[in-house]
């Protein structure tokens, strides 16, 4: 039943075409007119990017090569600094983002200014706000509540806006937003509800094309290459195919049946291969080497690829969003202002050599510009046991390269901690064993070694 709507609603958006969005302005939408400088050489804290995401983000960000890849190696080491300061401040943190063009300058937000000297002396600025990043996820996960017990009308999506420091709704009728909000219990909460005329629609397409058909006719795009018990597959959008649904490639060949697909509720797939197909870290055939899932924070730069529209680059505007499609709400997917047409959903949204999460849906496309919704991809990994296909490399700098230091391992007593940049080969204890980590990534609270096999290796 939800292929067939979802094959349906591709039907009507071809049909009907999509709302556009305004375009993006004039410094992202034009070539970078700076001077080029010598682009450095490759290190593990710089990798090679691909001559297609460069382009994207000169087109998209207006960043010249070298901008770029400092902009990358600096939301990385901002990345890990903010995941130290998260588990020193606790629920005394308030999120935290990095600025635009070619820095990645740090902001970390506190609900205590006892914590500016210590958020300071990582280099960061420091914002004291009224609420904690917990508290407004827990506002947040109160209208994920109420929107499983009545469809909110004219309001598809909600987020926590760490830079505003409150729950923002988008809504084309503002009052029944409110009255939504108050229906949650949060009349006494922080709630901004801001007028939006935003359609979301799912990025699935029948269209023919490169990357894999579902059931011989709707097409989507591959999101990332794993493993599980030593097979081949991929993981995808959920709402690209039923559990039992077979898939076939680019060529129409035999490739593989969905073993799992959760949607909507969330919006993730998991695809088993024939043993035709061998996993590799590339992204869509492309010379990008995935080396890991670090998370990217709000404010950093993120690339997407898929088989409709290929590179196409942006930021993240918000992590732990909730949109409403015309086929149910999705919560947990990141807000970004990256364009998408139908055809890209499952496909890849990278940071650098990151892997960060599948294409969802949106609205707008890639000639006016448009809001792209990604499923993280490491909640995919957690819930189908696969592990991510990456490099041999270790992605992360160890000790004594360029950028280490930053995740903060030495401040730590090796005890496994949520929020914790960890690196391929790096051990720690819980639960009172021993754990060695398989693959670079950003430790998620509920998520633990014992659980995750495709991350954490037991010693």
């Amino acid at each position: 039943m939800l292929h067939r709507s979802v094959t349906g609603v591709c039907t009507a958006v071809v049909a009907a075409g999509a709302l556009a969005l305004a375009a993006l302005p004039g410094a992202f939408a034009t070539a970078a007119t700076a001077a080029e400088q010598p682009r450095p050489t490759a290190t593990a804290d710089r990798p090679e990017l691909p001559a297609g995401m460069l382009d994207a983000m000169r087109r998209d960000l207006g960043l010249t090569p070298s901008q770029a890849e400092n902009r990358l190696a600096g939301e990385r080491r901002a990345g890990a600094a903010a995941g130290s300061l998260r588990l020193a401040l606790g629920d005394d943190f308030g999120g935290a983002w990095v600025g635009g063009g070619a820095t990645a300058k740090l902001t970390v937000a506190t609900t205590d200014r006892s914590h500016v000297r210590a958020i300071t002396a990582k280099g960061a600025r420091a914002k004291v706000v009224r609420h904690g990043l917990t508290e407004l996820g827990k506002a947040k996960e109160a209208l994920d509540r109420a929107a499983e017990r009545r469809k909110p009308a004219g309001t598809p999506v909600w987020y926590v806006d760490v830079r505003r420091n409150s729950v923002v709704l988008l809504s084309s009728r503002p009052a029944a937003a409110e009255r939504f909000a108050e229906s949650a219990g949060l009349k006494g909460v922080r709630v901004q509800v801001r007028k939006s005329s935003v359609q979301p629609r799912l990025y699935a397409d029948l269209r023919g094309g490169d990357a894999y058909h579902i059931g011989g006719s709707s097409r989507c795009s591959i999101g990332f290459p794993v493993t599980k018990g030593g097979a081949s597959g991929f993981v995808t959008a959920g709402h690209c195919g039923d559990t039992g649904d077979t898939t076939t490639g680019a060529d129409r060949q035999e490739q593989g049946t969905f073993r799992g697909s959760s949607f909507p509720g969330d919006d993730h797939a998991y695809v088993a291969t024939t043993s035709d197909w061998k996993s590799t870290p590339e992204v869509n055939g492309s010379p990008q080497q995935v080396a890991g899932s670090t998370q990217a924070m709000d404010g950093a730069s993120v690339c997407r690829s898929g088989s409709t529209t290929g590179w196409h680059c942006g930021t993240v505007q918000q992590l732990d969003t909730s949109v409403t499609y015309p086929e149910g709400t999705v919560s947990g997917v990141t807000r970004t202002d990256v364009c998408a047409e139908p055809g890209d959903s499952g496909g890849s949204f990278v940071s650098g050599d990151q892997a960060q999460g599948m294409t969802s849906g949106g609205s707008g496309d890639c000639d006016a510009g448009g809001t792209t919704y990604f499923q993280p991809v490491n909640e995919a990994l957690d819930v189908y046991g696969a592990a991510l296909t990456t490099t041999t490399g270790a992605a992360e700098p160890r000790p004594g390269e360029p950028g280490a230091g930053e995740p903060g391992q030495e401040e730590t007593d090796g005890t496994w901690r949520s929020a914790t940049v960890y690196r391929a080969g790096d051990e720690v204890t819980h639960g009172g064993r021993t754990y060695h980590c398989l693959q670079a990534h950003q430790a998620q609270r509920g998520a633990e070694p014992a659980e995750l096999p495709a991350l954490w290796q037991r010693a």
